[in-house]
């Protein structure tokens, strides 16, 4: 407990993102700590005590592994002066040389610390909503800004604390089973330390998961809709509850999610708002790279026979690929219970982000939440060797050490070979082989 807590500590109050052998330091003595915390059977009150106070630790400091908060900030600005986040891109304003009148707190300072001055937003009408309310409350504050937003993220990792365990309690799974998530360094950091919206995405899908176990699903469907207003991903489930629900229900609920996200959207709807978002995605799926799998297989076997980078060919035959697969996993699926509801979304992001083209550390927060309903540990494991892509950023001119990716996703083979090994050993996948398998 007392590694966690000093190198979560110096992570947040002594480590730039450059500083990239002291960042894997920390990170590797916290993961360190972290796995003999769950190895030594922490009792639950001292694990979320624990996490509370790790938590805490992140609340009176800026963000210092991740500049996206600075386009929160942009966005909630020109919200909060009844400007559309979605219309137009950062350079387009006189801060960054455009010929559009700067908005109150639209400044050439803050443009300047922008990572993505040319992209319209990517970021949904829930996230929008946060950045808005930050800024209408600390209008000429960056850290009342932070402050007020990382609270909203606290109250959702509270949240998310909450619904784990009432839903481990109602499958029969031992409660301790939260901490693999509420402890871990990766999870901490990311998303209480650097504002990342996963907290809301995962306390929807827990949500979700609950209003279903309860029987209402009218209200899941509208926390689907919310969370996917908050990031889209969530939207993957919707294949897994048509055996669930059966094809009327599914129908009904797919309904009330597309309704809530339309409403969602409405506010910001303008004559270029789908063409504008749709350019974002194009520029996920063929132009951005990160810390990717199978896509930097693919890309060095096109290299091979083309001499260039076919992104623009691969990104649309993955995308393509994960959404088959997805649609095979929900047809095949044998036991399409509430109860196998969170492996399966758990094997179904594992496929979207293994044919990505971009993975970022904070994108696997969910894929930690989710293995708290089931034996596995690759997802942990994952999320704590993502780390390694930090090295990307030791210098100005950012550049991926692929070595390190490979061993990323060495560790991640090797920690889904050994749930697979253990999950045979044991002979079931239910409430039973987390006593025999922990």
């Amino acid at each position: 407990m007392i590694v966690l807590c000093l190198a979560l500590g110096a992570l947040a109050y002594a480590t730039p993102r450059q500083h990239t052998a002291q960042l894997l330091l920390l990170f590797g003595a916290a993961t360190v700590a972290y796995a003999g915390l769950l190895h030594g059977r922490l009792p639950l009150r001292a694990g979320l005590l624990l996490a509370v106070l790790l938590r805490l630790l992140w609340l009176p400091v800026l963000p210092n592994l991740s500049d996206d908060y600075h386009r929160f900030r942009w966005d909630g600005a020109l919200l909060v002066a009844g400007e559309n986040p979605y219309q137009h891109r950062p350079h387009e304003y006189r801060a960054g040389g455009g010929m559009l009148a700067n908005p109150p707190g639209i400044t050439r300072e803050l443009y300047g610390k922008l990572n993505s001055p040319r992209y319209y937003s990517v970021y949904p009408p829930i996230s929008q909503a946060v950045f808005g309310a930050a800024v209408w409350l600390f209008p000429s504050s960056e850290f009342g800004q932070v402050v007020a937003m990382r609270m909203v993220l606290l109250l959702a990792e509270a949240a998310t604390a909450v619904l784990l365990c009432l839903l481990l309690r109602r499958w029969q799974i031992p409660t301790s089973n939260c901490i693999v998530y509420l402890l871990h360094p990766l999870v901490i950091t990311e998303l209480a330390g650097n504002l990342h919206f996963e907290a809301l995405v995962i306390t929807g899908v827990l949500l979700v998961l609950w209003l279903l176990v309860k029987g209402r699903w009218g209200l899941a469907a509208a926390a689907l809709g919310l969370a996917a207003a908050t990031k889209l991903t969530p939207l993957l489930l919707l294949p897994l509850l048509i055996k669930r629900l059966g094809w009327a229900h599914a129908f009904g609920f797919g309904s009330v999610v597309a309704l809530v996200l339309g409403l969602s959207f409405a506010p910001f709807a303008s004559a270029v708002l789908v063409s504008n978002i749709s350019r974002s995605l194009d520029l996920y799926f063929h132009s951005f790279e990160f810390n990717a799998s199978v896509y930097y297989l693919l890309r060095t076997i096109g290299y091979w026979l083309s001499g260039y980078n076919q992104i623009a060919l691969l990104g649309t035959w993955l995308a393509a690929a994960a959404f088959l697969g997805i649609l095979a996993i929900a047809a095949t699926e044998t036991t399409p219970r509430l109860a196998t509801l969170p492996k399966t979304f758990l094997l179904v992001l594992t496929l979207y982000y293994a044919f990505a083209t971009t993975v970022h550390p904070w994108y696997l927060a969910p894929l930690v939440a989710l293995s708290c309903f089931t034996t596995w540990r690759y997802p942990a494991a994952w999320a704590g060797a993502a780390v390694l892509s930090y090295a990307t950023y030791r210098t100005a001119a950012y550049h991926e050490h692929l070595g390190l990716v490979a061993l990323e996703y060495a560790v991640v083979l090797l920690f889904a070979w050994l749930d697979w090994h253990r999950s045979r050993r044991c002979g079931t996948t239910n409430h039973l082989a987390h006593q025999c398998c922990q």
